[in-house]
């Protein structure tokens, strides 16, 4: 998942790297610091992730590209994108697995 969070100043990018590293869903990260873009790899909601990120940095969180990584997709190491990411039932939470490209 790739996400745009303002981050201006060293104290900005150790708040998100903060963030970042308590989210135990993570596997991996990297800090885009001059184009303020974060990319994320590992198993879990997207959303959830973003509202995690908000409330620990006071940042403003913007998904920019969710990529889903199916069991078919993992043996090939190829991705597809994630059509519909929004939509959730009641009843079940979705868990998305998601890596980067």
């Amino acid at each position: 998942m790739v996400m745009r969070i303002n981050v201006d100043c060293n104290g900005c990018y150790r708040k998100v790297r903060g963030a970042l590293l308590d989210i135990p869903e993570l596997e991996t990260h990297l800090i885009e610091k001059k184009l303020c873009r974060v990319s994320i790899c590992g198993r879990f909601i997207p959303q959830d992730v973003a509202i995690k990120i908000r409330r620990k940095t006071n940042r403003r969180v913007e998904i920019l590209d969710i990529q889903e990584l199916s069991n078919n997709d993992a043996d090939n190491h190829e991705q597809r994108p994630l059509t519909n990411t929004w939509t959730q039932s009641d009843s079940q939470n979705i868990h998305t697995e998601t890596c980067l490209a």
